[in-house]
């Protein structure tokens, strides 16, 4: 199985992309998803949340408040790297078990879809890595448009994650998201066929 990593900055298209690569038949593994999951109620990583911040990040229904948590972290450096510390283990686990699950499935190529993909070192995990990436500006309206944050908020945002710069020396190949949809679907289809699948 050709395990590939898919990552980028916030806004930059990657979940485009990722749907796209769901369409040529690669099973897609959604890091936010499991991110998700991983701070259900019941969950590990739940407890943990509410062991470092508090009972306030819960929601009345017991579901984790992550607007609130969102504007907590962002906005403070050191609550970011504890939040990190306290998933990144659990969703690293359950990704690299969805990755025994699809190969033991037969599949032929697996996308891990991770915002965090460097960050969290799971490039080591990849046969090959993709970054898609826009202009900065682009980038920022993207932000703004899609979350309704303030231009502030967007970029705290994009300033928590590796710079496009390193991200790029780091990928084996990297999607320009700055033209059309056509375009960028074209780059994925030049870059798929060099794959085993």
């Amino acid at each position: 199985m050709f395990v590939l990593g898919l990552t980028g900055g916030i806004g930059c298209g990657k979940s485009t992309v990722s749907q796209h690569l769901a369409t040529l038949g690669a099973r897609i593994l959604d890091g936010d998803r499991v991110a998700r999951d991983v701070v259900q109620p019941g969950e590990l990583g739940l407890q943990r949340v509410v062991a470092r911040f508090g009972a306030a990040m819960l929601l009345p229904d017991g579901q984790l408040d992550r607007a609130q948590l969102g504007q907590l972290v962002f906005a403070d450096e050191a609550a970011r790297l504890d939040l990190n510390a306290l998933l990144h283990p659990l969703i690293l686990a359950r990704l690299r078990a969805d990755v025994a699950q699809a190969r033991a499935d037969g599949v032929a190529v697996c996308v891990l879809d991770v915002p965090l993909l460097l960050e969290m070192q799971l490039a080591a995990d990849c046969d090959a890595v993709w970054t898609v990436e826009c202009a900065p500006e682009t980038q920022i309206a993207r932000i703004v448009a899609r979350n309704g944050l303030s231009p502030a908020q967007a970029q705290a945002r994009v300033a928590a994650q590796w710079p496009g710069a390193r991200r790029k020396a780091a990928a084996t190949a990297v999607l320009d998201n700055d033209g059309t949809l056509a375009e960028l679907h074209t780059r994925i289809a030049q870059l798929w066929q060099h794959l085993p699948h």
